[in-house]
């Protein structure tokens, strides 16, 4: 195209902007069509609140990420800040994290933009370089631990903003004040033009009339960055998106509080249903990321023959630490707030799946999760079968795939073994042809 004026009239109505893929973390990514009215808001909003011309902010999240996009960029672009990328990469590119206070005292960065499992990978590092022109950090993406929180600001003297936002809503929907009361845990107070209601969800997770003060519920937005009845490229993942014409129905589940703060308490999706009693894993993380051996938890329902699932939580290690499963089993169950969220099960790996941005992808941990289970069980029984792969059948969902280990082994001896649990099997045979 020519680099000095447009092939085509310039439309002066609103239209989609861009097709940004979501973080995926339940499973399959949708296809999300931000506007420009969105692109507007965001940008405004964060450079009427936060950033001047004299700012510098280093953004290591990649620019197919909508925070970087919107309220990143869009606010450099209304503001005149410095907007430093260290790489395209993101924070997954080489040498980010280890060099991180570095490139903060390079280039005088004033505000960087962050995501939880990022905040505990930079905990690991030594604040080796001058940021004395640090004013905080912006967290998202997840909540944040309070422990990891008091860590960064003993680390570095400043406090992080912790906030609120998705891909569905342009991003922004709350925030911290910066010269306000942070209330730590919180994903702070809804920004101008936002209007977020708390609904309250039966079984089948349909709303039935707005929360009080304090009540959980599901998250519900109206902001100029929500765009009612198109979200999705798909036009099926519309439906029942919204509630009362207007409200973006989040997925998340959260409440607020008497002074009007947002705190997320979970997903919908990521519920741990044991025996029809519901566990949010954010207080079973917490417990974990505790222990200062401990630098990301993910905690999932794996599999119960009598509950239906049950806690089990998977984890990243601070480096150098030795503790064991069974100790940080030990340690979470004395500080979450009910037996039945104690983990049945804690194992530690050498990274937890992450998407680009650095959620835990708990789709992922479910399968690992349900892959060990059903694995033990039939090796307890004496059934010479194994579990090769878990996936994720559009149909079943969450499907264990196994293989003989011996030609005579029958279904009626699997079905005894596996038919306790509620997740389905198949053969990897049968699945081929």
């Amino acid at each position: 195209h020519p680099a000095d004026r447009l092939t085509f009239p310039d439309a002066r109505e609103d239209r989609v902007a861009a097709c940004f893929h979501t973080g995926g973390t339940p499973g399959m990514p949708k296809v999300v069509r931000p506007r420009y009215s969105g692109m507007i808001y965001n940008g405004w909003v964060a450079q009427d609140l936060l950033f001047t011309e004299r700012d510098v902010l280093i953004c290591p999240l990649p620019l197919f990420h909508v925070f970087a996009a919107y309220p990143v960029l869009m606010a450099c672009v209304a503001s005149g800040a410095h907007f430093v990328m260290p790489t395209p990469a993101g924070y997954r590119g080489e040498g980010v994290f280890d060099n991180f206070w570095k490139l903060v005292e390079r280039w005088g960065v004033s505000f960087f933009v962050t995501v939880p499992t990022a905040v505990s990978a930079l905990m690991q590092r030594k604040v080796d370089a001058d940021i004395s022109s640090l004013k905080t950090a912006i967290c998202g993406s997840a909540p944040l631990s309070r422990e990891v929180f008091n860590r960064f600001q003993k680390a570095t003297g400043v406090a992080i903003l912790e906030g609120y936002g998705l891909t569905e809503a342009t991003c922004l929907v709350s925030c911290n004040p910066f010269e306000g009361e942070k209330k730590i845990g919180s994903v702070g107070l809804p920004l101008p033009y936002t209007d977020v209601r708390i609904m309250r969800r039966d079984a089948d997770g349909a709303l039935r009339g707005a929360c009080a003060t304090d009540e959980v519920g599901e998250i519900c937005v109206a902001n100029p960055g929500v765009i009612p009845g198109g979200t999705y490229t798909e036009a099926a993942r519309n439906a029942d998106l919204f509630t009362e014409g207007r409200f973006l129905r989040t997925g998340d589940l959260g409440r607020v509080d008497e002074d009007g703060y947002l705190w997320i308490t979970g997903r919908a999706k990521d519920l741990i249903i044991r025996g029809g009693h519901n566990i949010d894993p954010g207080p079973i993380e917490d417990a974990l990321t505790a222990h200062p051996g401990v630098a990301v938890a993910g905690a999932v329902g794996q599999p119960d023959a009598h509950a239906g699932e049950v806690p089990c939580v998977y984890v990243e290690l601070v480096a150098g630490s030795d503790v064991t499963g069974d100790e940080l089993r030990d340690f979470a169950a004395e500080r979450v707030t009910e037996r039945a969220s104690a983990p049945r099960f804690v194992g530690i790996v050498d990274e937890l799946p992450k998407t680009a941005v650095g959620k835990v992808l708990k789709n992922e941990l479910r399968r690992w999760a349900i892959g060990r289970v059903y694995g033990d069980a039939l090796s307890e029984a004496g059934v010479k079968a194994r579990v090769r792969e878990v996936v994720d059948d559009r149909r079943l969902g969450l499907l264990a795939v196994l293989e003989r280990g011996d030609p005579s082994v029958t279904d009626e001896q699997v079905t005894a073994v596996l038919g306790a649990f509620t997740r389905p099997w198949a053969w990897a045979d049968d699945r081929a042809r």
